[in-house]
């Protein structure tokens, strides 16, 4: 049986409380010197008497309790610590595995995770405001340099908000002069539908021009005869007249010579070519050389445009001849069948303008003859549009034109207003896409659908009042500068008309410009252009 367990002699302290003094203390009970006594009191926290946990007293490390430090004997010389660490030394563990980890890591990572993320909506606000700052600053230095180095200075800028509210009306235009000739069209193309599509043929022997308006022989002569004082084409009053539903940066410049006010385009101006989801919603990819950026499908509307316009006629060589040939071609040289009509339109008492239209074929119906514009539409990338037009315009043509007046709402607009300028009776429209998505070179004519300007006008909610008051306000502010040469510039980023004043000679041909770096070029779309690349690969070779 095992022995009991003796507690030992326990002191009495006659004078109080606690252990009596070593001076009264007699026995010798074999107990550990200097062995303090803590007093407390009530509110004091008591750690534990003895801790049989801990194997190791002078392990530093562990993070200690510091109701436990009064009862820590391990530095007390008397205290029977070495035997036990003896002892500790030979004691090992039947499980020698190590401790398991946490299943989701160290606990740290749960604090953090605790804490909420701070909101720092502030913070980025600040930062916006400070970025927009600096970037108007750097605007101002660039704009001031710019004006000190060409002598360039702003005049006026325009707002589109207060175009909306413009609104005067013209008495009808009277001809002038007509020129060129034109020929019949081919209501063939009528019954082209997506089952029956033809191919998009290319004239490369037909010549197209692009004439500005004091290049014009014809408007400079009517200019020294003082038939007007205001002289224009019709893509430069059509790009005024919808200014307000462009989104791409255009510019015109403006010359006032005397009483008299000239609206010009520069030479490869972006008047020349055809915008392409200028109004889309869906961003265009912003790489030049990509073949659905919008320089580049500017470049191959415009292609495709000329085209379309030349093959749905009869060439048949009957042509209609007016009362000129065409100013621009020279003798025997082929051109496209075209019509230059000059226009007088009366804008106030004294003031009148002449205007440059253009017509691209005639058809008689009920033995008279008809004036037409003709234009194309071309599909890219069914994917940017939503509607796949070989599924679509059989059954639902209304909706492929209201997504294209949704995404081409600026390019529809000029082309009526082209057409109302030129008192056109009929404007066809041709659906025209490419043979694959990737193949920018081979087009087909999927429809082709005829409108009457004025019907469509109101369809599309483009005010012929509206144009014309447009018209008048940038003339009447154009006509209060002083006699030099000036440049009216859309806005890129911002709804607005800016006029800058530029020196007399800006924009001459003997301006010489940095050309572009080779890989920034971007030419249109040629039939031989593989040909040529693979004769040349075979020349090197060959060499």
């Amino acid at each position: 049986m095992v022995g009991g367990f003796e507690v030992g002699a326990v002191p009495f302290n006659p004078d109080g409380w606690g252990t009596p003094d070593s001076s009264t203390n007699n026995l010798n009970l074999n107990l550990p010197l200097n062995v303090p006594f803590a007093p407390f009191s009530r509110s004091d926290k008591l750690g534990r008497i003895a801790d049989w946990t801990r194997t190791n007293f002078n392990n530093q490390t562990r993070a200690k309790n510091p109701s436990d430090s009064v009862f820590d004997f391990s530095n007390d010389d008397s205290f029977p610590s070495s035997g036990g660490a003896d002892d500790d030394s030979s004691f090992r563990l039947v499980d020698g595995k190590p401790p398991p980890k946490p299943r989701f890591g160290p606990k740290w990572r749960f604090q953090q995770q605790r804490q909420l993320p701070q909101r720092r909506d502030e913070e980025v606000e600040a930062r916006k405001r400070e970025a927009e700052k600096e970037r108007a600053h750097r605007d101002r230095l660039y704009n001031m340099n710019r004006s000190n180095s060409n002598n360039t200075r702003r005049e006026a800028a325009i707002p589109f908000s207060t175009f909306s509210k413009l609104s005067f009306s013209v008495p009808e235009p009277e001809d002038l002069l007509l020129c060129g000739a034109l020929e019949f069209y081919d209501r063939s193309f009528d019954r082209t539908s997506p089952k029956n599509e033809r191919r998009l043929e290319r004239f490369k022997n037909r010549n197209f021009f692009k004439v500005t308006t004091t290049d014009d022989p014809v408007i400079r002569r009517l200019a020294n005869e003082d038939k007007a004082t205001v002289f224009a084409t019709d893509t430069i009053l059509s790009t005024l007249m919808c200014a307000p539903r462009s989104v791409y940066s255009w510019d015109i410049v403006v010359q006032r010579v005397g009483n008299k006010l000239f609206f010009d385009k520069r030479d490869g101006s972006q008047l020349d070519l055809l915008s392409v989801h200028e109004t889309s919603q869906e961003p265009l990819p912003e790489a030049k050389d990509d073949i659905n950026s919008a320089y580049s499908l500017g470049v191959e509307a415009a292609y495709i445009n000329q085209n379309f316009s030349q093959q749905v006629l009869i060439r048949d060589g009957n042509k209609v001849a007016f009362d000129e040939p065409n100013p621009f071609a020279n003798e025997g040289e082929e051109v496209a069948s075209v019509t230059y009509r000059y226009r007088r339109w009366k804008l106030d008492n004294d003031m009148f303008l002449v205007a440059r239209c253009e017509a691209q074929s005639v058809v008689e119906l009920n033995k008279q003859r008809s004036f037409l514009t003709l234009n194309a539409l071309n599909e890219f990338d069914p994917k940017y549009s939503g509607l796949d037009w070989r599924q679509k315009l059989e059954t639902q043509r209304g909706a492929v034109l209201a997504t294209e007046l949704k995404n081409n709402a600026n390019k529809l607009a000029k082309w009526t207003a082209q057409a109302l300028l030129a008192s056109a009776d009929m404007m066809k429209l041709g659906y025209v896409s490419r043979v694959h998505p990737r193949d920018h070179f081979n087009h087909v004519i999927l429809a082709v659908a005829g409108y009457k300007p004025r019907e469509f006008a109101t369809q599309i909610n483009l005010n012929t009042s509206n144009m014309w008051g447009i018209v008048k306000s940038i003339v009447d502010l154009c006509m209060k500068l002083n006699e030099g040469k000036y440049v009216l510039v859309k806005d890129p980023s911002k709804p607005q008309v800016r006029i800058y004043e530029v020196p007399v000679d800006a924009f001459e041909n003997d301006y010489v410009e940095e050309p572009l770096p080779e890989d920034e070029q971007v030419q249109p779309p040629t039939e031989d252009a593989e040909g040529v690349a693979a004769n040349a690969a075979t020349n090197d070779v060959e060499e």
